[in-house]
């Protein structure tokens, strides 16, 4: 169980997430919706302390409120995150770079050494699980799109961890690529109970793969519910105030949906 309270993070010139409180069950598949700038990439920093909140709290099951160094250490252990450009080094083999998911928890000493087999065996496991075991051996800079990003995917894993987000992980992939990503990502938060919260701006995918939406605009949560609740008037309040969007409503008449909203 993940519980934020009132959590926001403030600039001088703007306020990128709205003091918000909200919580997250394990196992289920949470979907981040929203466009660009809404303040789901601030919302999902904050919670594993990537960026510093300005106010509110979060707390773990088992850790209790991250309010100290020791805590955040702790949160980012037990946190995997998946990045929208995949953020692998190029010369390094998928197996090198599913280890360096481990590079967070380990003594600064120990990460001198070579990784013992138990550490290989584990990196070659999560390879396994994201159909990629047998490109271990391979650069990552010689693989696709989709298998880097689930060489990003096997390296969260590699942390063991309970809490996983991702950001944007299908931003970059054509539609067939993007729903193989997702059925991953889906399938891991059901296999090990983890809490999972995944960032989109696709209405569709968000409908297909999610548990849960919450939806956010200008900073702040405007939808939390279920997928089928998703309705063209939830879209609308939710996409209205986008920039470089049509000016036509999308909440079009018998419930149509506009192909920007249903693609983008």
């Amino acid at each position: 169980m993940l519980t934020v309270a009132q959590l926001g993070k403030h600039y001088p010139a703007r306020t990128a997430l709205h003091p918000t409180s909200l919580t997250f069950e394990p196992g289920r598949f949470c979907v981040l919706l929203g466009h660009s700038g809404a303040g789901k990439s601030t919302l999902l920093r904050c919670l594993n302390q990537l960026t510093e909140p300005s106010s509110g709290s979060v707390e773990v099951q088992g850790l209790g409120l991250v309010d100290s160094a020791a805590k955040r250490r702790a949160l980012r252990c037990m946190t995997g995150f998946v990045f929208q450009q995949h953020q692998l080094i190029g010369r390094q083999t998928a197996l090198a770079n599913v280890l360096n998911g481990r590079l967070g928890c380990t003594p600064l000493w120990r990460s001198l050494l070579p990784w013992s087999k138990a550490e290989v065996e584990l990196g070659l496991a999560c390879l396994e699980r994201v159909g990629l075991r047998d490109f271990a051996l391979t650069r990552a800079d010689r693989l696709s799109g989709g298998q880097q990003q689930r060489v990003g995917i096997a390296r969260a894993l590699a942390q063991r961890p309970r809490i996983l987000l991702a950001d944007e992980p299908v931003a970059s992939l054509d539609p067939a690529k993007a729903g193989e990503v997702l059925e991953l990502l889906q399938r891991f938060c059901r296999e090990d109970g983890m809490v999972t919260i995944v960032s989109l701006h696709q209405v569709r995918l968000a409908r297909q793969y999610a548990d849960r939406i919450i939806a956010l605009r200008d900073g702040a949560v405007v939808f939390d519910a279920p997928p089928d609740q998703l309705s063209p008037d939830a879209i609308e309040a939710i996409y209205r105030v986008v920039p470089h969007m049509p000016t036509q409503p999308v909440g079009l008449p018998g419930g149509q949906i506009p192909e920007c909203v249903q693609a983008a």
